[in-house]
């Protein structure tokens, strides 16, 4: 038999604090030290750590071994990704970024009107968000593809959150300026959340939560456009199902069949059209030019045919120009601040989840970066330089990024030639939309929000995690029968829970041998695994924390309560050994120091073992500094569960 050494080696200061000497249960079979890691200050420690958390990407690491003429300008093309694509840009990428914009202004100019509306704004605010905040974007952003300007999930929350609280009809200019003011917090939030690099704030949105919000607010929001398909002038401004169904059946004798007829026809027009384009990615331009086609055509009947047509409303007059400056509207003071802070902070969210999700979805498809810090900084401060321009919340569209990426957009130049579209609009065709039906703007949001209802999603998320269908469902009825707001809330609550549930219930699992190997497995899981004889394998899945040491001190001892009642029952040998394997114990704090300690009291109590198996390095450090080591005793820590096993059977061998 060899004679082997197990220790415990401090490499920094290169003195042994713990030495083993075991006989090996195989001739020649080496028990591996066990090391500690490498000391470190606590300031070493603590900049490590913030290192890791708020600059996981290293975004320094360009600048390193640089010119101060190379650092300068890796330093501009950081800021201003113009930089980057800028000094290679070419005509071929211009023409093909003119045809993208154009192609995206078609639905910008619709869309804008439409989304305005749904957010209690006049159109023409609509119209000035697609203008400013595309051009900002062009600048400071890294997506190539990101279709900017108002979305339909951010303009409904704001509708519905300020309404709540103040009348668009009877006081619209207090609620123009909690629209702006709220535009300016949700910049300022979104901007200094990439400043900070805490950009992790907004991934207890999670996919769950957000495929059963957008499915609740899509329905909600194709509800809420019953009032302009029916003809109904009386309406509910509540954002509620039962409501909104209320205020259809109650007011019948307002429905209109010529509003009927024209928002049904274009309605099955528009859904006809983004069919086509679904099954069809080349014919993506039969989609993108549906709503402006509908809105011309709407109008020049609607003209042609006034006299008979006087019970559909239209929009009416806009005034034509640039936007007009807003920064005198900014409302900081007053009883409604508060409201405007509480909207902007919702909607930044949602929309600055909405616009990193997509770009990063079209920047794949391509293959490229985006940057998720200077994504928040971009769209902070476009809504922040928009909120002073008379432009609400603006975001990344999924509907107009798909239908730019799909007209062959290169850069963010498309965004400029977009707003350049938008800036003609604004300057000379205002008039032209005087007789543009609201009954359009209707079916027109109707079929940008119907592609929100991803029932796939939703059937994929009860297959594989029904938590997460939990999630999803809640968020789903929560924005659908008590409000969009309080329903996002119980989303991201149930989120949160699910996190709680897995840190304080951390999964462990009861390990067994794979004959003929070292190899240390779930017993529930493969069945060639088999019980070691005398040993308890138990592995631990998770941190050990304040949160979960008591959970698992009782998980634990039930395991060996089950273990010993088995060997009862199968005539097996006595048990002598806990082996914890630790592997999966990525930190400990002082509450999981004294479970260990506490646990290794118990067990010496009954005559059993406790050992530890390949616990990670800052766990090896915490373990050293609270004396635990020590406290182990001989044979009390190992690399790996094979060599603990093998060692420990090997010394109660050589005892008589």
């Amino acid at each position: 038999m060899g004679v082997n050494t197990n220790t415990v080696e401090d490499f920094s200061s290169h003195e042994t604090s713990l030495r083993i000497t075991t006989e090996s249960v195989m001739p020649g079979m080496e028990i591996h030290p066990v090391c500690l890691p490498p000391k470190k200050t606590t300031l070493q420690k603590l900049t490590q750590r913030l290192a890791e958390i708020f600059f996981p990407d290293d975004p320094l690491y360009r600048f390193k071994n640089q010119t101060w003429c190379k650092k300068l300008l890796l330093g501009l093309q950081f800021l201003f990704p113009i930089f980057q694509w800028g000094p290679e840009y070419s005509l071929k990428l211009l023409r093909s970024d003119i045809i993208s914009g154009l192609t995206i202004a078609s639905l910008a100019i619709p869309q804008g009107i439409s989304y305005a509306k749904l957010a209690n704004l006049p159109p023409i605010v609509g119209l000035y968000s697609s203008f400013v905040p595309p051009l900002i974007y062009s600048i400071l952003g890294s997506s190539r593809h990101l279709g900017v300007g108002p979305v339909s999930i951010a303009s409904l929350v704001m509708g519905s959150m300020l309404s709540e609280t103040v009348s668009p009809t009877d006081e619209p200019i207090l609620y123009l300026k909690l629209a702006f003011t709220a535009t300016f917090f949700a910049g300022l939030f979104q901007a200094s959340l990439g400043f900070l690099r805490l950009g992790f704030i907004i991934d207890f949105l999670s996919k769950a939560t957000l495929v059963g919000f957008m499915a609740g607010a899509a329905v909600i929001v194709s509800l809420q456009q019953l009032k302009g398909l029916l003809g109904i002038v009386h309406f509910t401004s509540k954002m509620q199902f039962i409501p909104v169904m209320s205020s259809v059946f109650n007011q019948r004798d307002e429905w209109s069949w010529q509003t009927i007829v024209m928002g049904f026809s274009f309605l099955v027009f528009l859904l006809t059209t983004r069919h086509i384009s679904m099954k069809r990615p080349k014919l993506f331009w039969v989609s993108a030019a549906a709503p402006l086609t509908s809105v011309i055509l709407s109008t020049v009947l609607v003209f042609c045919l006034k006299s008979k047509t006087h019970k559909i409303s239209v929009i009416g007059h806009l005034a034509k120009g640039l936007n007009p400056p807003s920064a005198n509207m900014l409302y900081f003071s007053g009883p409604d601040l508060a409201l405007a802070i509480k909207t902007g902070i919702v909607t930044g969210i949602l929309s600055l989840t909405e616009g990193i999700a997509v770009g990063r979805t079209f920047a794949a498809l391509k293959n490229y970066q985006v940057d998720g810090n200077k994504e928040m900084m971009a769209i902070g401060l476009m809504n922040m330089v928009g909120s002073c321009s008379s432009c609400y919340v603006t975001s990344g569209s999924f509907s107009r990024s798909a239908v730019n990426y799909n007209a062959g957009a290169q850069t963010a130049v498309s965004n400029v030639i977009m707003a350049t579209a938008v800036l003609v609009t604004l300057l000379f065709l205002m008039p032209l939309f005087y007789y543009t039906p609201n009954v359009i703007l209707g079916a027109i949001i109707i079929t940008a929000v119907i592609g929100l209802i991803d029932y796939q999603a939703a059937h994929r998320l009860w297959k594989v995690d029904k938590l997460d269908f939990l999630a999803c469902v809640c968020s789903f009825f929560g924005v659908l029968f008590i409000s969009v707001p309080l329903g996002l809330g119980i989303a991201v609550g149930i989120s949160v829970f699910k996190i709680l549930l897995h840190v304080t219930r951390p999964n462990t699992l009861i390990m067994g041998n794979i004959g003929g190997t070292q190899i240390f497995h779930s017993l529930s899981r493969y069945k060639e695994a088999s019980r070691v004889p005398s040993f308890l394998i138990l592995a631990i899945e998770s941190p050990m924390y304040f949160a979960n040491s008591n959970y698992l001190q009782e998980r634990i001892l039930r395991w060996i309560r089950e273990e010993e009642e088995w060997i009862k029952a199968n005539n097996k040998s006595t048990l002598k050994c806990i082996v914890l394997d630790m592997t999966a114990v990525t930190a400990i704090d002082t509450s999981g120091i004294v479970l260990v300690r506490e646990l290794r009291k118990m067990l010496d109590k009954r005559s059993l073992q406790l050992v530890l198996a390949n616990p990670v390095g800052s766990v090896m450090e915490k373990l050293h500094q609270s004396k635990m080591l020590d406290s182990l005793g001989l044979n009390g820590i190992y690399l790996t569960v094979g060599e603990a096993v093998a060692d420990i059977s090997a010394l109660w061998k050589s005892q008589p």
